[in-house]
């Protein structure tokens, strides 16, 4: 059939007009198209005032007289007026003119991702009312959004995120009443909280509403009517809020809602129960709020309204209970993030999985999943990545894992898994991202190599490998070099061992390689230096040794992190050597021989991490070290000698500079305000501190850690603490200081522990140190203070772990307000003039009644490994230094005293000490007969006082001990039988009236032996029955005697035994009956 003239000239126009719609595009390019003369006179003068630094507008040039051809530039076909302004990533700075106020038909304007440099927003954009399209996002306006915004009528899509900008009444927006979306993220909202709410659900055409990190603190709770009029709304983020109120129930009746992100807004309690009405929705982020519902609840509520939910993110959260059974309709699910939820089935149940038949990414990782793995997760076909790391998964990897052939990314690590890994791995040729680390597999590494070839594809699809914190052993062989692709090898932790092989230099797509931790030795091969992609490298803690030249890093022109630490390997480069590397970071080289002069080649690197302990350098430090942007300097143990240079230049937060042990002497260095930790321990600095402390270069400092033990300081020290008020620790231990104890360290709020040990101090403690009531080591020993032990040390001090005023002078009782702190585990008062009898108080002391078990080391450090907290202790007869053991040690030191009376029976409820010395007092009476209930006791001195009696037999239950010392005691009797105390030397016991082992005197009751009637023997054979009869009788008798009367009468060992074990056990009594009733 023929067309019609009508319908043909309506085909012609739809033509024309399709071909005018696509000339409307960025930039028109028509020829027939000339701009007004007017509005490209506007454009230059916008140009003017912009700074264009990447020359985006170079093209906006007045000798090209059709501005429509200009980049960035859209105008009408029909008209030629400039229509939309796309000026989108340009780099734009500069100002924003009113000449735009010229282009009347502009109703598109993108200034996102500039750089306007915190200028503020114009007022006269409200003056642009043919605006539909406004996208300010991420150009760096600041300051308050003008209200004038709200003119904008027309005003379809609003973008003003990730601006340093504020809005304290969000009331223009209620004018925007054709606003579809709606961008205002990072926008500080605070002051808008009471009411941002009810102005959004004005805005009945909006479909968009972004308003993540805009600190809204108030959201509509349940309690209240509200009634929701976001009929077309498709998208809501309120995510990175602080509301820390219940999820509204209104949100899950918004059926228009596709995509909610609710996450990090400290949401509590429980899921809403009521009937959800989220048909449409996609994907649902609930992620890091507080939440304490069960998984079923969730996807129960889910199940119900949701089945074309594809993505699912409750991941840190509390959720009680097991894994459920079953997830009825959330077939389409294809993202489901459960990190962090504290789930704690024993096995991922069938049901559970059976269901999300579509499922690609399953995060299961940082839970309390225990038992082995489901094999449920065979069905999982379409899985792509799987993360199941950091629970309590233990036994084989299963064989079944070998079927998810669409994985790419597989976590397992951080579990319990062993065994050897399985050739069925070999089967993911999808498989770019394998981690096993921190598991207990085993076998030979180069097994493990050969199941992930098995079937070859893995040599090509595999990029980053780890199998670090595990049990493999054996070589590293050729085999290595199959997996061509790989970007990252991490094998560090294990037990591998020989030498590195040269084949590794073949993997040239590697950019981190980890293989410390091993046994791996012989020398460094020269084919590493060809990885030209290595960015990290990870020799550390091996058994590596030889030279490594300059031809070991001849390509490594990416090389960033170099950690090869306790080698023994020499690094012989010439003088004036360049690296090919330029930008490396981390330079660990402990233990190499790098010396004797300080390595010059450094001095071309952006090190921030340099640790050079122990290599022995020698010489003076060079002054360009301190030009560098160091966090973390170690140049410890070495033998460099002069002065430190005048300043150290530490700019960085939370630097460490560690120089001890070397020979450095001069004058102290001034810091900057970046320096956090300084160590100059064991060198050789004298005269005052007064400079360093007293005229500090900057205020404030944030000095945290600060070492100066073992110099030749001298003079007092000065009173000028409150210069550093973010002091942790102080150790001034092992120098010549004198004088008082400053006041001012009262201005030290966040001390944690203070050493001044082994100097010559004199006078009282301070009192100002009852204002650092966070202190938990205060160490004062070797000293000459006097007076008495502060009372306030157990009212204000309550945070003390350890406390040593061994060696002074300080006289007078021992006050029983120490009784009050239970955290003590050490206490050494040794060595003083204190008198009278011991605190009965002492079972106060809660932290010395039972065993400590490991706890993390005590560091003061932001840096692994460093600043452990370092204390002598007295025990077993000698002195030895404790640190990384430290949590670990009980012990009470009140020996060479005037101490007088008994030793109070409480003291034997300490039953978690290691130690225990009151030697060198006047304690008389007798060893507490319940001292066997001390029963980790290792080291026990009573040696020098006057105690009598027996030693108490419950002593042979103190099975730990390992030293003992009872000499010159009035002590008398036999000596209790154990395998322990005969073990001791007779000096243990001597200056007393003991006998028995290991005495060479013997006691009398060992004397008498029984003697044998020989005539009784003779008696008449043949009255057989008789004699039998008689035989028996004299037996029963003699056992009974002998068995049990016969001890108690002659042995007084035996009869103070029996009748101490009722006296302790009527003692116990009465003592738990006093204490209930008081």
């Amino acid at each position: 059939m023929a067309l019609s003239f009508t319908a043909v000239m309506n085909l012609l126009f739809t033509i024309l007009l399709a071909q005018a719609t696509i000339n409307v595009s960025y930039g028109s390019r028509s020829d027939d198209v000339v701009c007004i003369l007017s509005e490209q006179n506007a454009l230059l003068t916008f140009k003017q005032h912009l700074v264009d630094p990447s020359n985006m507008l170079l093209s906006w040039d007045p000798t090209h007289e059709n501005c429509c051809k200009w980049g960035g530039i859209v105008c009408n076909n029909l008209t030629g007026h400039v229509e939309e302004l796309h000026l989108r990533d340009c780099w734009l700075q500069g100002k924003i003119n009113s000449s735009l106020l010229g282009l009347k038909h502009l109703s598109y304007l993108d200034l996102s991702n500039n750089d306007f440099k915190g200028i503020q927003i114009p007022n006269f954009m409200g003056l642009l009312v043919s605006l539909t399209y406004l996208d300010l996002t991420n150009a760096g306006f600041e300051g308050k959004i003008p209200h004038q915004l709200g003119n904008l009528s027309s005003l379809t899509h609003l973008g003003l995120g990730v601006l340093y900008a504020y809005a304290e009444n969000l009331g223009w927006l209620s004018g925007l009443s054709s606003l579809q979306h709606l961008d205002m993220s990072n926008v500080n909202l605070s002051k808008a909280s009471d009411h941002w709410l009810q102005v959004i659900n004005r805005l009945s055409s909006l479909s968009e509403s972004h308003l993540p990190w805009c600190e809204l603190s108030h959201i509509i709770p349940n309690n209240s009517v509200f009634y929701a009029n976001f009929t077309s709304l498709s998208v809501l983020d309120i995510s990175w809020n602080n509301f820390n109120s219940f999820i509204p129930e209104w949100i899950f009746n918004i059926n228009s809602l596709m995509y909610v992100d609710l996450s990090s807004n400290k949401f509590v309690g429980p899921f809403p129960k009521s009937c959800w009405n989220l048909t449409r929705l996609k994907s649902l982020n609930v992620a890091s709020n507080d939440m304490n519902s069960s998984l079923a609840i969730w996807l129960s509520g889910l199940s119900s309204s949701s089945s074309s939910l594809v993505s699912l993110d409750l991941s840190f959260n509390s959720l009680q209970g097991v894994l459920p059974c079953s997830n009825q309709n959330l077939t389409a699910l294809r993202y489901l993030y459960l990190t962090g939820c504290q789930l704690n089935s024993t096995i991922i149940s069938s049901g559970f999985l059976n269901d999300l038949v579509r499922l690609e990414y399953l995060f299961l990782d940082n839970n309390n999943i225990e038992g082995v793995i489901s094999s449920a997760i065979q069905n999982l076909k379409s899985l792509v990545q799987l993360e199941l790391s950091q629970n309590s998964l233990k036994g084989e990897m299963p064989t079944f894992v070998g079927n998810l052939v669409s994985l790419v990314y597989l976590d397992l690590s951080f579990n319990s898994l062993e065994g050897e890994i399985p050739t069925s791995l070999g089967n993911l040729c999808n498989l770019s991202d394998l981690s096993l680390g921190g598991n207990k597999f085993g076998g030979k590494v180069s097994n493990a190599f050969d199941s992930l070839l098995s079937v070859g594809c893995l040599s090509n699809s595999l990029t980053s490998l780890d199998l670090s914190e595990n049990s493999f052993t054996g070589r590293l062989t050729d085999q290595i070099a199959k997996f061509k692709n790989l970007v990252s090898l991490d094998l560090r932790d294990n037990h591998i061992s020989g030498h590195i092989p040269e084949s590794l230099g073949k993997l040239t797509a590697l950019q981190r390689l980890s293989i410390g931790g091993n046994q791996l030795n012989g020398s460094l091969p020269e084919s590493l230096g060809g990885l030209s992609d290595l960015t990290f490298l990870n020799i550390s803690w091996n058994h590596l040794e030889g030279v490594v030249t300059q031809v070991h890093f001849a390509n490594l022109t990416n090389l960033e992190h170099l950690y090869a630490s306790r080698n023994s390997m020499s690094l012989r480069v010439s003088p004036n050597w360049i690296p090919p590397f330029r930008r490396c970071r981390n330079v660990e080289l402990e233990s190499w021989n790098l010396g004797p002069t300080f390595p010059m080649w450094l001095k071309t690197q952006t090190v921030v991490d340099m640790d050079l302990s122990n290599t022995q350098l020698s010489g003076i430090i060079p002054s360009w070290l301190s030009s560098l942007t160091i966090v973390y300097l170690n140049i410890s143990h070495n033998r460099l000698s002069g002065r430190i240079p005048d300043i150290l230049h530490i700019d960085t937060p939370y630097s460490m500079v560690s120089m001890s042990s070397n020979m450095l002497s001069g004058p102290l260095p001034r810091i900057t305000s970046g320096l956090a930790e300084l160590d100059l321990s064991n060198n050789s600095f004298s005269g005052g501190i007064y400079h360093f402390l007293c005229h500090p270069l900057a205020t404030p400092n944030h000095l945290s850690v600060l070492h100066f033990g073992g110099n030749h300081f001298s003079g007092n020290i000065p009173d000028c603490w409150m210069h550093w008020p973010e002091l942790k620790a102080i150790n001034l231990d092992d120098n010549n200081l004198t004088g008082k104890i400053p006041t001012s360290v009262e201005s030290l709020r966040g001390l944690l522990s203070l050493h001044l040990r082994n100097n010559s101090l004199s006078g009282e403690v301070t009192p100002s140190l009852q204002n650092c009531k966070q202190l938990r080591v205060l160490d004062l020993g070797l000293n000459e203070l006097n007076g008495a032990i502060p009372k306030w040390m157990g009212t204000s001090l309550l945070n003390l772990t350890i406390l040593i005023l061994r060696s002074n002078k300080l006289s007078g009782h021992i006050p029983f307000e120490l009784c009050r702190l239970t955290a003590l585990q050490i206490l050494d008062v040794a060595d003083n003039n204190l008198s009278g009898s011991m605190p009965k108080c002492f079972d106060n002391l809660k932290a010395m009644t039972i065993k400590q078990v490991l706890k993390d080391v005590i560091s003061y450090s932001n840096f692994v490994g460093y600043f452990f907290e370092q204390v002598m202790v007295v025990t077993k007869g000698r002195e030895d230094q404790y640190d990384t053991i430290l949590p670990l040690v009980n012990s009470l030191d009140l020996s060479s005293n005037k101490l007088t009376g008994e030793i109070p029976r409480q003291l034997t409820t300490l039953q978690g000490l290691i130690s225990l010395n009151l030697s060198g007092n006047f304690l008389k009476g007798r060893i507490p007969d319940c001292i066997g209930n001390m029963v980790w006791l290792e080291s026990l001195d009573l040696s020098r006082n006057r105690l009598s009696g027996n030693i108490a037999p419950s002593i042979s239950s103190l099975t730990y001990l390992s030293y003992l010392n009872l000499s010159y005691n009035n002590l008398s009797g036999k000596i209790p039988l154990s395998t322990q105390l005969q073990s001791f030397d007779a000096s243990s016991f001597i200056g007393n009236e003991l006998c028995g082992q290991p005495l060479s005197n013997i006691c009398d009751e060992d004397q008498s032996k029984p003697t044998i009637n020989n005539g009784a023997q003779k008696a008449d054979d043949g009255d057989e029955v008789g004699r039998w009869f008689h035989l028996g009788i004299g037996t029963g008798f003699a056992v009974g005697f002998f068995g049990v009367l016969a001890p108690l009468l002659f042995s007084t060992t035996w009869r103070h035994a029996y009748f101490g074990f009722f006296g302790c056990l009527w003692d116990e009594i009465l003592y738990k009956y006093n204490s209930l009733w008081h």
